[in-house]
C-alpha cells in the first residue's frame, strides 16, 4: 500500500453525524496523482519510493526537464511532485493512478498532513510570538510594542550578542508543518475528496501531503 496521497486543500465546511453530532472538517481535493518514478532497493537509487505528481501544469510554464521527465510516464508536467519513501517495493508501475481510493478500505482512520503555513511577511514581537508590550502609561511613549531588553554582555559573556534563538520581529508563517494524528471522516472517490476533521496547515488552494498517519493507527 502506498501510504500517502497529493493533494489540494479547498476549505473548510461542517458535516452532521448519525448522532446529530455537528464536525467541523477540511475539504481536500487528492488525486488523481501519477506515478512518475519508481525506485527500488536492488536498483541504482538502493530504497523504495515512488514519485507522485498532482495536477498538470501548461508546458510553457514548465521547463525542459520536467516535460521529458513527464513523458515517460505519458502524461504532462505536473505542478506538485514528490517522492513517498517505501518500506516495501510497491507493485504500481510508472504512468498508473493513484486515487482517494486508497484510503476508502476503511483502513486509515487517521491521517498526517503536511503542508505550508499561511505567509505573514515581516512581523513584529507581539504577534510573532505574543508579547505583551510595555506599559500603556503615560510615561511610554511610542513603545507600546517594542519587545524590550534582548540582550547584555553579561547574557553571552564575551561576545555582547544576543543569544541564538532570542525571540524577535521577524519573518512570520511559510515554513512546512505537519498536523499530525488527524481523524479522516470521510472518503469521496466520485470528487476525489478526502475530509480531514479539523484545520490544517496552509492557505485554501495550498498543495498538501495527506498520508497514513505514522503514530496512531
Amino acid at each position: 500500500m502506498i501510504p500517502a496521497i497529493l493533494g489540494k486543500k479547498v476549505g473548510m465546511t461542517q458535516i452532521f453525524q448519525e448522532t446529530g453530532e455537528r464536525v467541523p472538517v477540511t475539504l481536500v481535493e487528492a488525486g488523481p496523482c501519477v506515478v512518475m518514478q519508481v525506485k527500488t532497493a536492488d536498483g541504482v537509487d538502493g530504497y523504495n519510493s515512488i514519485q507522485l505528481g498532482f495536477e498538470d501544469v501548461k508546458p510553457h510554464r514548465s521547463t525542459l526537464p520536467e516535460i521529458g521527465h513527464a513523458r515517460k510516464a505519458s502524461t504532462a508536467p505536473k505542478r506538485f511532485t514528490r517522492e513517498i519513501r517505501l518500506i516495501e517495493p510497491t507493485d504500481k508501475n510508472v504512468g498508473d493512478l493513484v486515487t482517494v481510493e486508497l484510503f476508502s478500505e476503511g483502513e486509515v482512520k487517521y491521517v498526517d498532513v503536511v503542508g505550508v503555513t499561511k505567509g505573514r511577511g515581516f512581523q513584529g514581537g507581539m504577534r510573532r510570538w505574543g508579547f505583551g508590550g510595555q506599559c500603556a502609561s503615560h510615561g511610554t511613549e511610542r513603545k507600546h510594542r517594542s519587545p524590550g531588553s534582548i540582550s547584555s554582555r553579561a547574557s553571552n559573556a564575551g561576545t555582547g550578542r544576543p543569544k541564538k534563538g532570542r525571540k524577535m520581529a521577524g519573518q512570520m508563517g511559510n515554513v512546512r508543518r505537519t498536523a499530525r494524528c488527524q481523524a479522516l471522516v470521510g472518503v469521496d472517490p466520485e470528487n476525489n475528496l478526502l475530509l480531514v476533521r479539523g484545520s490544517i496547515p496552509g492557505p485554501n488552494g495550498g498543495y498538501v501531503v495527506v498520508r497514513k498517519s505514522k503514530t496512531r493507527a
